[in-house]
């Protein structure tokens, strides 16, 4: 049985971005270096830098001395940022599905639990949050073919407990652009494809999902370079990330000049594609071109 993700906004990842970030802002107002900082904790320079920045485990002696340090003595902002680093500390919900996931993605799914809009770009596949079980499972075969029967499982089942987030309370948006070759493409056979556009049909009306889709017509386009997804936080000191997957890494963006030049061609996709008023039209028609087969 799949083990369901819980109704949170974020887990370690995101708390430690988030804690991080504050605490660079408690720096810079109190007038101190990284390397007086790097001193007081009995580290270094380095060290200042990558907690801010959320790359490293936090101990709570660290940012008590930090705090310290900064002249924070409200106690309730103490045991605010306390409480933020045992929950950055903590494992993420996908802990259980640890035995098939890399450390570069179980980042990315504490991001996509904490996102409060997801924007998609994908030339290849349906995105993983819009798969059926059976597509999905396709999907993992093509680069898992040699994988056990358990594993396939494994993987399925954490790919839909991914897609909950979509129905919990305060769901993110999902804005998905998609080539019309993926309508087309019959990743696991005709049969797997065409219960996959029925559920496409069904998911593009709820009301925090929007689907467009770039015809064939369209020639090239903006995102020529490969699928990509933008994610936006509600918490705040979280800057918008572009998350690209490659073979057997991912690649994270959050540099001002990367995001904006990914949302520039997010924006450009959007105009290109055709609009989210004709999905229904688009999807029913990949529907006919397969009974006609």
């Amino acid at each position: 049985m799949p083990v369901s993700a819980p109704e949170q906004n974020g887990g370690p990842t995101v708390r430690r971005l988030q804690l991080g970030a504050r605490l660079r802002s408690l720096r810079l107002a109190a007038g101190i270096s990284r390397d007086q900082a790097g001193y007081e904790i009995r580290g270094s320079e380095s060290k200042i830098s990558r907690m801010e920045l959320g790359r490293v485990a936090f101990k709570e002696r660290d940012v008590t001395d930090l705090l310290r340090l900064y002249g924070i003595t409200d106690p309730g902002e103490h045991e605010r940022l306390l409480a933020l680093a045992r929950e950055a500390n903590s494992p993420g919900w996908w802990h259980s599905y640890g035995d098939v996931l890399t450390t570069w993605f179980q980042n990315y799914l504490d991001l996509e639990q904490a996102a409060e809009l997801i924007r998609t770009y994908e030339i290849q596949f349906v995105p993983g949050l819009l798969q059926t079980d059976a597509y999905a499972r396709a999907v993992i075969l093509l680069g898992h073919g040699t994988a056990s029967a358990e594993e396939i499982d494994r993987r399925a089942d954490l790919r839909m407990a991914r897609k909950q987030l979509l129905t919990r309370e305060h769901a993110p948006r999902l804005w998905a652009v998609i080539d019309e070759a993926v309508l087309h493409r019959p990743i696991g056979g005709e049969q797997v494809l065409r219960e996959q556009i029925e559920y496409l049909l069904e998911v593009s009306t709820h009301r925090n999902v929007r689907l467009q889709v770039i015809p064939f017509e369209s020639g090239g386009h903006a995102a020529a370079g490969g699928a990509f997804s933008i994610l936006r936080f509600a918490h705040q000191h979280l800057p918008d990330v572009v998350y690209i997957e490659h073979l057997t890494s991912g690649l994270y963006l959050d540099k001002r000049e990367d995001v904006d030049h990914y949302a520039a061609a997010m924006g450009r996709l959007v105009i290109e594609a055709e609009q989210p008023d004709r999905t229904q039209e688009l999807l029913r028609k990949a529907l006919d071109d397969l009974r006609d087969r």
